[in-house]
């Protein structure tokens, strides 16, 4: 999620439907789905075709199946039997027993007490709702009937397990949320116990009503609902909402314009949530509760200058956002602007130990230049500071903001030094390559190429139009790093040629004009002489920079389609110098640190003949480059024909040198025929 790159798709033949959602075995790293309710389907990450992967056809209906990281998957049936996965393996078609009878699972979760897996779903049935809760291990099941509530009836459940108590949270249709506590260890042999319920929290303020679909706990204090935000007379919003259940506040909310799914997850201090047609990830941190922190927060949450909780950068950046504070901090109460003034010129003497992240860059938000770098520069020094990558992506989105608040600030090595010395990647800091690319910055934008493991495929695409688009006399003034390319690129300089070394790697082009009648050219522009890259140095290290960044074919598509002919050609031009240049070598590798590969170099003239054949095909200036690729493309592909036909005698020769006695001189002849 975080690089933004799809690692793996299967799907199943048309007419089958996947019926409960896919988990990961995280024992033996396999996936595990059911389709058509019975058939059961486990596979690893290598397997392409789940029709020929492992196929178990069970005798019941499957509700869900639940991975434990120490537990194994363990499935539960529609009727409410349960079995671990290796049980149910040993004999797919077992019987199943069916435990409920005429009632409905509506949800259902699975935990570990200590070494114990324990199962807890709930049921329904003409209005009353039932609570099961299994022990494996000990194959024990208790049954429970929820209380009734007039007028409303539970949407949600979630739970938990901690010192051998269940806490189960429901949310009722009634905009509330109550809390029901399960002891684990049952002594009485009552088949059905009625669990009374408490108030934990009434999802309104003011005037606003919550209308929660989905929720999820973050702590003891503390939970997150994604429903629709209501006041009279108003329309509805979705929002995702905060609340603090020790003193019944909202904390934060942020509006969801694009709508959501209505589902939520929680997965290590990240949510997940649809917004529109992606997957949301928005980091979290909760901060101490306390009084102080509830009141102020509901007190000012018109003003969402500072959010303590979450990082809503991930939805829009016109908000100065600080979403990581100590953990013993409290919420930081918005000051007045009259407030801050009065600080920017002692900012320097507030002590940085008793500020949080959020509080030092609310401070300088109005701070001169000169002060506001110098107080970046002695936070990011503080090695100590927590969540420090996190603390220094809230660094560069400051920056960022003073960058677009005035268009003549732009402190480019500041950018640079933090770039280098940090380790971070897009999702961090997502504004920095935007700025960069408006800047022309394409130093910072190469460093970043390098050093980012999850850019867009649309700011790559936008970094290789600049960089093309870029003239080389513009580019001969600019710092940019050479090291991919100074051992290997040919340039004219003084009028003189410089080349590097060449090892045929395995056939010239005469011997291959003889033998296939087929002129193989190695000029890759067509008014230069010799082994002349089409680019400058300066422009071929920022291209491959290009060349090594991570990339979806599918999303990459689409963009390429739109880069202007003539700077693809020209980009063709310069792949085609750089894959001779790697068939040269004996071991088919660029010389150099940062330099491209060979199948880095192909995978990219693929995608770029894919994206503008069509174009090329109809353009003159493209005519003779495309008949010098293919020709010496086939050449390639006849010469290790060639080779595969004496294949089995260079094995040979290879095993004879193996049983020759290291002690004894001859001479041995071999016959290739």
């Amino acid at each position: 999620v975080s690089d933004q790159k799809p690692l793996g798709c299967w799907s199943v033949k048309h007419g089958q439907i996947i019926t409960c959602p896919v988990v990961c075995n995280f024992e033996t790293r396999e996936y595990i789905a059911v389709h058509d309710d019975k058939v059961l389907r486990i596979w690893k990450n290598q397997d392409i075709n789940l029709d020929k992967v492992f196929k178990a056809t069970l005798s019941a209906d499957v509700y869900r199946i639940h991975s434990l990281p120490n537990g194994g998957p363990v499935v539960l049936f529609k009727g409410g039997g349960v079995r671990t996965l290796d049980v149910l393996l040993e004999a797919p078609q077992q019987e199943i027993e069916n435990i409920i009878s005429d009632e409905v699972i509506k949800w259902s979760e699975a935990c570990m007490e200590g070494q114990q897996p324990v199962l807890i779903f709930t049921t329904e049935k003409d209005g009353d709702f039932f609570v099961y809760v299994q022990k494996l291990k000990m194959n024990s099941l208790h049954k429970y009937k929820l209380e009734q509530q007039e007028l409303s009836k539970p949407l949600s459940f979630t739970a938990y397990l901690k010192n051998q108590i269940i806490t189960l949270l429901c949310l009722y249709s009634n905009d509330s949320v109550y809390k029901v506590l399960i002891p684990l260890q049952q002594n009485s042999e009552e088949e059905e116990q009625i669990l009374s319920k408490s108030l934990l929290l009434k999802l309104s303020v003011s005037a606003s009503v919550l209308k929660g679909t989905s929720f999820v706990v973050l702590d003891k204090d503390h939970i997150a609902v994604l429903g629709s935000l209501a006041a009279s007379g108003e329309e509805s919003k979705e929002c995702l909402t905060i609340w603090n259940t020790k003193f019944q506040t909202l904390q934060t909310s942020k509006e969801l314009p694009l709508g959501t799914s209505g589902q939520l997850w929680c997965y290590e201090e990240k949510f997940f949530f649809t917004h529109g047609k992606v997957l949301t990830v928005m980091m979290y941190k909760c901060e101490t509760s306390s009084l102080a922190a509830a009141v102020g927060k509901l007190k000012d949450s018109q003003t969402p200058d500072v959010s303590s909780f979450v990082n809503w950068n991930t939805l829009a950046d016109e908000e100065l956002v600080v979403s990581f504070q100590s953990q013993q901090s409290v919420a930081l109460k918005p000051e007045s602007k009259m407030t801050l003034r009065s600080k920017r010129n002692t900012v320097a003497k507030v002590q940085p130990d008793t500020l949080s992240v959020g509080q030092i860059l609310l401070n300088l938000k109005d701070a001169s230049t000169t002060v506001f770098e110098e107080e970046l520069r002695q936070l990011m020094s503080k090695a100590q500071m927590p969540d420090f990558q996190a603390s220094i992506g809230c660094v560069i989105t400051a920056l960022m903001k003073r960058c677009k608040t005035n268009p003549k600030y732009y402190p480019r090595n500041f950018l640079l030094h933090i770039v280098q010395t940090r380790d971070l990647s897009y999702s961090l800091c997502p504004d920095l390559m935007a700025v960069a690319l408006e800047k022309k910055d394409v130093h910072l934008l190469q460093i970043c190429l390098q050093r980012f493991p999850d850019i867009p495929e649309e700011i790559t695409y936008a970094c290789l139009k600049v960089f093309l688009s870029i003239s080389e006399a513009y580019l001969q003034r600019i710092d940019v790093n050479l090291e991919s390319v100074i051992c290997y690129i040919d340039v004219e300089f003084n009028n003189k040629e410089v080349k590097t070394e060449i090892v045929e790697n395995g056939f010239n082009a005469e011997l291959e004009q003889d033998i296939w009648d087929t002129k193989i050219t190695k000029e890759t522009h067509p008014t230069a002489d010799g082994e002349l890259c089409p680019v400058g140095p300066q422009k071929a290290a920022l291209l491959n920079a290009v060349l090594q960044s991570a990339y979806s074919e599918a999303f990459l598509l689409p963009h390429l389609k739109n880069l202007p002919a003539q700077q693809a050609i020209l980009f063709l031009r310069y792949l085609y110098y750089l894959y001779v240049k790697c068939s040269e070598k004996i071991n088919t590798a660029l010389p150099g640190t940062r330099s491209p590969t060979i199948s880095q170099i192909m995978d990219w003239m693929c995608l770029l003949l894919d994206a503008h054949f069509t174009v090329m095909v109809m353009l003159p200036e493209a005519k003779e480059l495309l008949s010098n690729l293919h020709k010496f493309v086939r050449a390639q592909v006849r010469f290790y024909s060639e080779l595969n036909k004496i294949e089995g005698s260079l094995q040979e020769l290879q095993r004879r040198n193996h049983q020759k006695d290291s002690q004894t001189y001859s001479i041995e002849v071999l016959e290739l025929i």
